[in-house]
């Protein structure tokens, strides 16, 4: 039987500058839809599990394109509410080399933005869940969709659906008067895997390895060093049975590398290491991993290191697909991780 998972958050009309433009150049954007919840059911649809993306969206055209987009690849939409003003909207401009890229947030008052607790039924929705995945950017949008994000985590804890988390610290988006280290323990608490990088530990709990510094890596991460930060992760949400961070090494814009690891029954799984030289659109990345690491634990029951794999194997093929989206098999990922790394035609 098909596993079921709930993803909830905010998709966001995506507004990109042509190749490498600078908004001061660019005379037109490419649109297309993104956000970390939905980006992650979307991987997991690809891969042939059952995805539901819950979100509240406006009366409008742009919303009603925006859920045939997610219905085009699968995901399940029937449970979004409609209501309030707005999506939200991003700008982004794709860096390169030395230049990062930058993003320009347009989300203030969107209809998510403005959702408060009992407008969703999540008893209805998780009565045959297997999972349900929320991100720390929820939360940080406003307090209505921070306390919507709880009521949803303590359902699925009553009903026994399992919990994930990407911390995902987003500093531009918490503006409504609370932090993150205010409100994101509370809701942390009731997770059963956490999902952060190098710095999300750090920027949401305090919690940091010995002497690093994510902006100074020159591409090198020593995985090791990282399992302290599980382990107090661990000791701080006794729930969560498995810590995962993603390591990315920035050598530039264009070039990094990437690998993560896994933390469970007091041992660390290290994954392989990538070396992604020509970065097509990074945006999503670990959203990528995320859905790679849901379906890895629920398909590979037991085996971490498969999971951990398949998760990163999934995450660096994304930073080769334009958009939000990482739009891959689980034969391609299964491919990169077998070694086949190639890239030569397929005919």
């Amino acid at each position: 039987m098909s596993k079921k998972i709930i993803t909830f958050g905010e998709i966001m009309l995506r507004l990109a500058t042509p190749g490498y433009e600078r908004f001061s150049q660019a005379t037109h954007l490419t649109a297309t839809f993104g956000g970390g919840e939905s980006n992650v059911a979307v991987s997991l649809a690809n891969y042939g599990l059952d995805a539901e993306f819950v979100t509240r969206l406006p009366n409008n055209d742009i919303a009603d394109a925006c859920i045939m987009n997610l219905r085009k690849h699968n995901v399940c939409t029937k449970n979004i509410i409609r209501g309030g003003e707005r999506m939200g909207i991003y700008f982004l401009e794709t860096g390169a080399v030395s230049r990062p890229s930058k993003v320009v947030y347009d989300r203030a008052h969107s209809s998510i933005a403005e959702i408060q607790p009992g407008m969703i039924n999540w008893r209805e929705i998780f009565k045959d869940a297997d999972w349900f995945h929320w991100t720390g950017i929820t939360p940080a949008i406003s307090q209505g969709a921070a306390d919507t994000c709880l009521e949803a985590i303590e359902t699925a804890n009553e009903m026994g659906v399992t919990v994930s988390t990407d911390l995902n610290f987003r500093k531009n988006l918490w503006k409504y008067g609370k932090s993150a280290s205010e409100i994101m323990p509370k809701l942390v608490a009731g997770c059963d895997v956490i999902l952060g990088n190098e710095e999300d530990a750090e920027k949401v709990f305090g919690i940091k390895p010995e002497g690093f510094e994510a902006a100074h890596t020159g591409g090198e991460v020593n995985a090791a060093e990282f399992e302290s930060v599980c382990k107090q992760l661990m000791a701080k949400f006794p729930r969560a049975k498995k810590v995962i961070i993603t390591l990315r090494g920035s050598i530039n814009a264009n070039h990094n590398t990437w690998r993560g690891c896994l933390y469970s029954n007091g041992s660390l799984k290290i994954s392989k290491d990538y070396d992604i030289t020509h970065i097509v659109d990074r945006v999503g990345g670990g959203d990528s991993f995320m859905g790679g690491l849901i379906y890895g634990l629920l398909t590979f029951t037991g085996d971490d290191q498969k999971a951990l794999e398949f998760a990163v194997a999934a995450s660096c093929l994304k930073h080769t697909i334009y958009g939000d989206y990482n739009l891959v098999t689980v034969a391609e990922v299964e491919a990169l991780m077998g070694g086949d790394g190639s890239g030569r035609v397929q005919r």
